[in-house]
């Protein structure tokens, strides 16, 4: 079909009806065949409730108990739908999927309600969208049916393809093919499809690349729009030229996005701190073609060492900021205390000139540097004159970075290992917040951790003066973690004798936690366990706290237009306030007000602008919109982490037979995760391969421990494995522990219950030690 479910259902206005002929133009369909197929879809979801119709048109039903969501699907087959409102999840048996597949969107009625240590339960009722049009696969013949089995084994299906792709049988260590999907399962019939073409499995770096965005549906990415990018109106910017002004460099791939500038100046009472962002948004026009592409990427994307980029390259070029040349920008200036806290903030457009760029090797030397030396490092030698304004820009954000962290915000030391190929993502975004933590960085070391402590607080800026004036931005939200989970990773560090101070109600706060385990032994394992409490970034409509930058009002990000599209929507809506808004109620008022800033809260009782100006943003502001640009965010941090398995899969391939020391990063009733260096590979010790006793799992110690010889595998314990297989397609390493010399294969006399093998019987093993 030309269109989803969610597209259709999209189109129609909550409490309002919509002709058929205005749905069929919305959907952009005009063949007989696109039509009937409409008319199948309207039907169907007519039967299941989702849909009404009338001699009036096409509306929808509102059924609070229909809750829409995201299937997530492990290979055992257990399914959950995430549910987009944030509700908990929704256990999803296989009789109830509905035919639905990993990834997809679906509606979900709730069919038992959950209980204390157990999920609701529920069943999809319609499929909102495939997440899955294209997959990796291997090629098998099953009797007289020749299947294209999924490398992705959350995929819980075989596809049906035709004979004629029986050439494409191949063992699995040489190719693998792409598949097309030509049929979905449809009541009894299975999914259908064809072989698109065959990708070679060890092909070096290139191949690599093609496996990785063939899985992800990114080897065919659509063309931008033909469209000129418009010049920024001169008329009414503030000339900045004149600013000392530095460009800080995170990444070195000509397709990189490109990033503000920053600038500063010491006032007598504080800190005056400028962030200038590049004026995408006075170039694409909104709602343009263009802008709706955009919309629809959603985010830059690093795939190693390089990008696939939001912008077309020729609006990067036009945008980017160089060095001694004069470049539009949107500007803030942040005026801060002698102490660092925000005070006052004034937007504007600008023009700015900035004086040099700033990379790692610069703040590097500038740290190798001796106080007294007379020669200057080569990498200063073009930053001579800025050294003084480079030196109190780090001073400000370690400064800024230590007011983050005192206000509960979390760096957690759990940065990319040092991986050939993976340099560009190895570089955290400067707002990259969307996993629920930052990377920890020092200012004086990292151009992102220098940079990531300004954008924050010009983000925090602008929503709280969006939220104020009302007007219809993407906020991003970031709840504090749960303290119920967050006690359970305490437990867990005290059954490790992690020392720990509580507070008066005995509960610890993810800061405290992240600070007691940076002096343990066991750090970068807890750590990892610190990681799942954490909630994610998400956006949102409304205005919120968010704990990660420290902002308890409202945060809203505008000044990587060329990373999110959710930056240049808001920098849409600053153009917008700064070029359109009414600064006094009418002409007849002679005082004005300064609409840019933080002055004008309070003071405003008029419409900052007419009905007509805000009407295109505030009807492009919907759940939709936001439920794509979450969905994006997500699917990034998947395409990010395949990328990282499958390079650090590739370092371990040279390893295998050889015996390591590792670090158990995990336990489980089913074995034990081991994290090998120099990558950080995780691979898995199967209990089964622990010949000498039968072990016990005991989840609350985070240990499994034999019956017999007492032998503990811990969380944290150093522990000597030989790496046994590597699987680079399916990310998975084969482990398997150096066990004593002389050790007796256990063979117990009967067969242990099951209870002690799923961890029931923690509360009896506990007290045996």
């Amino acid at each position: 079909m030309k269109f989803s479910v969610s597209d259709l259902i999209d189109q129609l206005p909550k409490q309002e009806t919509l002709t058929l002929s205005k749905l069929e133009k919305g959907l952009g369909l005009s063949t007989k065949t696109d039509k009937e197929q409409l008319r199948i879809a309207l039907d169907a979801l007519s039967r299941v409730g989702v849909l009404e119709e009338s001699d009036a048109g096409i509306s929808r039903v509102e059924d609070e108990g229909l809750i829409e969501a995201r299937l997530r699907c492990s290979s055992k087959g257990f399914c959950f739908a995430l549910r987009e409102d944030g509700g908990e999840d929704i256990y999803i048996r296989d009789n109830q999927l509905n035919h639905a597949w990993n990834g997809d969107r679906v509606l979900v009625r709730i069919t038992r309600e959950g209980g204390r240590r157990r999920s609701p339960e529920g069943g999809v009722q319609c499929i909102l969208q495939r997440n899955t049009t294209s997959l990796l696969a291997q090629v098998e013949q099953q009797n007289d049916r020749l299947l294209a089995l999924p490398l992705d084994d959350r995929l819980l299906t075989a596809i049906e393809l035709p004979d004629s792709d029986s050439t494409h049988l191949k063992p699995a260590s040489e190719a693998v093919v792409e598949v097309k999907l030509d049929r979905y399962p449809v009541g009894q019939l299975a999914p259908q499809g064809h072989v698109a073409r065959s990708l070679a499995v060890n092909a070096g770096p290139e191949a690599d690349l093609d496996l990785l965005l063939t899985k992800h549906g990114l080897r065919e990415r659509p063309a931008a729009p033909k469209a000129s990018a418009k010049a920024p109106e001169s008329k009414g910017r503030d000339d900045l030229t004149g600013l000392p002004t530095l460009v800080l460099q995170l990444w070195s791939s000509s397709e990189a996005p490109i990033l503000p500038a920053v600038s500063l100046e010491t006032l007598e009472s504080g800190t005056r701190v400028w962030v200038h962002a590049p004026a995408i948004a006075e170039r694409v026009g909104f709602g343009s073609a263009l802008d709706l592409f955009l919309r629809d990427l959603g985010d830059a994307l690093c795939v190693g060492d390089s990008w696939l980029p939001l912008l077309p390259a020729a609006l990067t070029k036009a945008a980017a900021f160089k060095p001694g040349s004069a470049e539009a920008a949107l500007s803030v200036v942040l005026e801060l205390s002698a102490t660092g806290e925000l005070e006052h903030y004034r937007f504007c457009r600008s023009t700015i000139s900035p004086d040099a760029v700033v990379d790692a090797k610069a703040l590097q030397a500038l740290a190798e540097r001796k106080p007294k030396a007379r020669t200057t490092p080569t990498a200063l030698k073009g930053l001579k004159d800025q050294v003084p304004l480079l030196e109190q820009l780090i001073a400000l954000a370690q400064n800024l970075r230590a007011l983050r962290l005192s206000a509960g915000s979390i760096d957690l030391d759990l940065g990319m290992p040092a991986i050939e190929g993976l340099s560009e993502l190895a570089v955290p975004e400067p707002d990259e917040s969307r996993q629920g933590w930052l990377v920890q960085l020092d200012p004086a070391e990292s151009p992102a951790g220098l940079l990531r402590e300004l954008v924050l607080l010009a983000h925090r800026a602008f929503g709280r003066h969006m939220a104020t004036l009302e007007l219809p931005a993407i906020y991003a939200q970031n709840p504090a973690p749960d303290a119920e989970a967050l006690n359970d990773v305490a437990k867990a560090a005290l059954a490790l004798e992690i020392p720990l101070e509580l507070s008066a109600d005995g509960n610890a706060s993810a800061q405290e936690l992240a600070t007691a385990f940076a002096a343990s032994d066991r750090c970068r394992v807890l750590l990892q366990q610190l990681r799942d409490p954490l909630k994610p970034v998400t956006l949102s409509t409304e205005p919120g706290p968010n704990t990660l930058a420290a902002e308890e009002q409202a945060f809203a990000a505008w000044c990587c237009p060329s990373l999110h599209y959710a930056d240049l929507w808001n920098q849409h809506l600053l153009v917008l306030l700064l070029s359109e808004g009414k600064d006094r109620p009418s002409v007849r008022h002679k005082t004005r007000v300064d609409i840019a800033s933080d002055s004008s809260h309070g003071v405003i009782d008029w419409p900052l602008m007419t009905a007509s100006q805000l009407a295109p943003m505030e009807e492009g502001l919907s759940v939709s919109l936001l439920h794509r640009l979450n969905a994006r965010a997500r699917f990034t941090r998947e395409l990010q982490g395949d990328a990282l398995a499958m390079a650090q899969a590739r370092q371990a391939e040279p390893l295998v037979g050889q015996t390591l020391t590792g670090v158990i990063s995990g336990v489980q009733s089913y074995g034990f995760f081991v994290e090998v260096p120099p990558s950080q590979v995780e691979g898995l010790v199967h209990v089964s391969s622990l010949k000498d006793d039968w072990y016990e799992y005991r989840s609350r110690q985070n240990k499994l421990v034999g019956r017999k010889n007492r032998r503990t595998y811990m969380l944290g314990d150093e522990v000597e494995v030989i790496i046994q297989k590597v699987d680079v397609l399916r990310h998975q390493i084969d482990l398997a522990v150096v066990l004593p010399e002389g050790y007796e294969e256990f063979v117990p006399d009967s067969d242990p219950d099951e209870e002690s093998l799923n961890g029931e019987s923690d509360t009896e093993s506990d007290s045996e030690d």
